[in-house]
């Protein structure tokens, strides 16, 4: 199918008789935000992983962009444009916002790690770099060591990171965990921003952002998917409310 992006067919995750992600079968359009919620210990993480190679599935498919991508790892999935902002677990403290994020767009060529160079030597990854930072509003500070940033525009940068790698799906887990209202806010407009540029898969237990953001919305329960809908059936849901949301209408 043409309009769809991502799918998973009947993922499974088990840990010897943990069953973890049971039979997870999902699809994300072109320029969609998808997002995952549910209670902790639903299994949001796991899929991710699942998703982005990182953990590698007991059962089930994962197509993208109509490719069986289930049995390679993560590099090869990344340099198809399906890209995990938490696989670049830290930034480089010691390095500037720009060279963060010229690192980044590097590190997805095929033959990128030419270390002979200099890293600021390419245009065209220059050129990638500031246009990730000028969407993620960190323009001003390109200069500055990535070690002085405040925690926000550090998650921020890790955000520009991904977008550098020029991806074609994004993968978010929790982007506003930690951070203060002003700052969730600021990623909240960023991702605005982003939607119909990119299909981007959101876990996330701000619920505000989710229904501000979300497209459509997929609910996990104990590894299982409960219900997939648009953000005004999943508050009327009566399962959902009673697994999830409680019974106060959000």
């Amino acid at each position: 199918m043409t309009d769809v992006l991502l799918r998973t067919q009947s993922l499974v995750k088990r840990y010897g008789g943990l069953l973890v992600t049971d039979s997870v079968s999902i699809d994300i359009r072109p320029g969609e935000l998808h997002a995952i919620i549910g209670p902790n210990g639903a299994g949001k993480t796991t899929l991710i992983n699942q998703l982005s190679g990182e953990l590698f599935s007991n059962e089930g498919r994962v197509i993208f962009a109509g490719e069986d991508v289930t049995a390679l790892p993560v590099d090869r999935r990344a340099r198809m444009g399906l890209f995990r902002s938490y696989q670049i677990t830290s930034i480089f403290e010691e390095f500037t916002v720009r060279e963060n994020a010229v690192f980044a767009a590097l590190g997805v060529k095929e033959h990128g790690f030419r270390f002979w160079q200099p890293m600021l030597g390419s245009a065209a990854l220059v050129d990638a770099a500031d246009r990730a930072l000028h969407v993620a509003g960190l323009m001003d500070r390109v200069d500055m060591l990535a070690g002085d940033l405040a925690y926000g525009q550090r998650r921020q940068l890790e955000l520009a990171m991904a977008l550098a790698a020029q991806p074609r799906f994004l993968l978010l887990d929790e982007p506003m965990a930690g951070m203060s209202t002003q700052e969730s806010d600021a990623v909240v407009s960023l991702l605005k921003g982003l939607k119909g540029h990119y299909s981007i898969l959101l876990v996330e237990h701000d619920m505000e952002a989710v229904f501000t953001l979300a497209d459509r919305i997929t609910v996990l329960a104990y590894g299982r998917v409960v219900f997939t809908g648009a953000p005004d059936e999943i508050r009327k849901h009566p399962e959902v409310k009673a697994i999830y949301l409680g019974e106060e209408t959000i």
